[in-house]
């Protein structure tokens, strides 16, 4: 069982510690990407995971794929053509300051790949399961077509999508795009979604006027009623004390129900980055181990984006014996 991932693998830097962007001349750099989080979130859980994606043929591009590869992550379909990698700056928030980003990925090797150029009859070859975001898309007109082209073709195959809507107003903004159309066309495809209420009333052009559980329940059946092939729904809901505190809670909903999970303070946050990267693999994690349980999913998919928060760096690390010991509640040493 293959799960395969297409999207855009890029190089993260940020300054040490809390520091601002520049304020000393260092910078820490990590292996980025919201597709390559989740790919390599389940391949450290035990998981087959495939790379689709292109990357600058130079050092920093080899260090791209060898750093999937460290991490379980098949890299066979990442292709390596002459251009540039796109990079993004982080500047990690600290108290009552947020985090910004700034992005350099204009231009990249991935986004300026022509739609035409993914073979998807090679690349999808075996795949039990493809999964996009709406990161993707928002790249400009290649990489939309082609994140259309692979959802198509996953469907032709019978190979089941599931989309991450990772709305980035900062892409979408850059060029003459229309995301709605774009990502209800993609979604269209998927039989599993990883958004809330506001995804939704996006993708549908409708607010929800509910609160808490009832508004997500209100959503969750008006995009079951508009997308046919949507089975389930996935989110978090984050109330943020400040940089350093978060409260977080998982919901699972599907056409039968939904199971939503308590709500877990997160403290001491080290790296919010990824966090919902890490949601979407221990989601699907549960629902590969449950056969599709919603409860085992929210479950899975809350311990392991609120790991994710004590590491550096953009993707989950963790194994199922990390899960476990979470899931335990013990917080003394392990010895």
């Amino acid at each position: 069982m293959t799960i395969a991932f297409f999207g855009e693998v890029m190089l993260r830097l940020s300054p040490p510690g809390r520091e601002l962007l520049l304020q000393t001349p260092k910078l820490e750099v990590n292996v980025g990407g919201a597709e390559a989080n989740v790919a390599t979130g389940l391949a450290c859980l035990g998981h087959a995971t495939r790379m689709i994606s292109a990357v600058a043929d130079n050092p920093l591009g080899g260090a791209v794929i060898g750093e999937l590869r460290r991490r379980g992550v098949d890299t066979s379909t990442v292709a390596s053509e002459e251009g540039r990698l796109g990079l993004y700056f982080l500047t990690p928030g600290a108290g009552l300051r947020a985090s910004e980003v700034v992005y350099d990925r204009a231009h990249s090797v991935f986004a300026t790949r022509p739609a035409d150029s993914w073979d998807w009859d090679r690349l999808l070859e075996g795949a039990t399961r493809l999964h996009l975001s709406g990161i993707t898309p928002a790249l400009g007109h290649n990489t939309a077509e082609a994140a259309i082209a692979a959802a198509e073709a996953a469907s032709a195959r019978g190979v089941p999508v599931s989309f991450d809507g990772n709305y980035r107003a900062k892409l979408w903004e850059a060029w003459d795009s229309d995301p709605r159309a774009v990502l209800n066309q993609l979604i269209g495809h998927a039989d599993i979604l990883f958004g809330n209420h506001r995804d939704v009333s996006l993708l549908l052009g409708k607010p929800f006027s509910g609160e808490g559980s009832d508004r997500r329940r209100e959503a969750a059946e008006a995009a079951f009623a508009h997308f046919p092939r949507l089975q389930t729904i996935a989110s978090t809901a984050r109330h943020v004390d400040d940089a350093d505190s978060h409260r977080v809670s998982a919901r699972v909903d599907t056409r039968g129900g939904a199971h939503q999970t308590d709500e877990v303070l997160i403290a001491g946050i080290v790296d919010r980055i990824g966090a919902g990267d890490a949601f979407a693999a221990g989601v699907l994690h549960g629902l590969i181990e449950s056969d599709g349980d919603a409860r085992a999913a929210a479950k899975s998919g809350l311990a392991l984006t609120a790991l994710k928060h004590s590491l550096p760096g953009d993707a989950s690390l963790f194994t199922r014996a990390d899960l476990a010991a979470f899931e335990a509640g013990g917080l003394d040493v392990r010895r």
